[in-house]
């Protein structure tokens, strides 16, 4: 081979050291793009839980009346207002408000005294909703407390859960039918979770109570968020269901939970539900379910 063929063919062949260092920058690269997807991937998660959850209410036209009532009230009084010139609806109150709280027999004895700090019993409604029997006092202002329907017929098959969740999970439907009156919103907690109703009426008179609306907010726990969902209320921050739509889920709600057996918590099994009634989370950031 001549001296100028091996020089030739020597520069065309990379050394180890320039092959090692290109192959570095294709790693280099290839991380680069996996973060970046991710990073996109769950900006576009939470941008779309947001879209598509504060702006118009559910539109319950499609649903049959006799399935779904209040279906055409807002639109009905919206047009006698126009034509009579009568002043807009009362706001929402505080009288209009029931909570349905979450409770442990077992851990009530301490549980309780969070209720105590922001409960008003003169002023609120609300209903206690316990797993078995426990000592009350008329003179600790707490709400009245109730036994849960017996849930032992439904099927839990969820390992790492308690089916505890399926009693919670119905306390709503459970509230509603104590046929209380003059109802617009039913407030859902746990027995550690502390409304500020003042903040609550606010958010609650943005929107109108005779249209099928499910609020609440996400956790803060970005793990939490993707293991469970985006776009479900957690109800350790509480969260707010109107009047039509609780009616709504009343009828259809046992046969729901039968389907879920395999869910967590009483959340999921809610946002299940409201999934099948075509109801999406309406997110307000004040529900807040993580705090220190």
């Amino acid at each position: 081979m001549k001296d100028s063929e091996k020089v030739t063919l020597d520069q065309g062949r990379c050394p180890p050291q320039a092959r090692s260092s290109a192959s570095q920058k294709l790693m280099v690269w290839l991380m680069l793009f996996v973060s970046l997807t991710y990073m996109l991937y769950t900006l576009k998660l939470v941008s779309t839980s947001s879209s598509v959850c504060n702006h118009a209410p559910f539109n319950v036209n499609h649903l049959s009346s006799s399935s779904i009532p209040y279906a055409n009230v807002t639109e009905k009084r919206e047009s006698s207002s126009a034509g009579t010139g009568k002043r807009r609806e009362q706001k929402t109150e505080l009288r209009h408000v029931v909570f349905g709280i979450a409770a442990s027999s077992k851990l009530w004895e301490h549980r309780k005294n969070y209720i105590k700090i922001w409960y008003r019993q003169k002023e609120m409604r609300g209903v206690v909703w316990l797993d078995d029997r426990v000592k009350t006092d008329p003179k600790e202002g707490l709400p009245p407390v109730r036994i849960s329907t017996d849930t032992s017929n439904f099927v839990y098959t969820n390992k790492l859960g308690h089916r505890s969740a399926i009693r919670i999970s119905r306390i709503v439907t459970e509230t509603l039918r104590l046929g209380l009156k003059d109802v617009r919103w039913f407030v859902m907690g746990d027995d550690d979770t502390v409304f500020v109703t003042d903040n609550l009426l606010k958010i609650l008179n943005k929107y109108n109570h005779n249209h099928m609306y499910y609020i609440g907010s996400l956790s803060e726990s970005h793990l939490q968020n993707i293991f469970f969902s985006y776009g479900m209320a957690y109800g350790g921050g509480g969260f707010a269901i109107s009047y039509p739509l609780a009616k709504a889920l009343s009828k259809i709600q046992d046969r729901c939970i039968q389907r879920y057996p395999a869910l967590y918590g009483s959340d999921d099994r809610m946002q299940a539900c409201m999934a099948e009634l075509g109801v999406p989370l309406t997110k307000e950031i004040g529900f807040h379910q993580v705090y220190s």
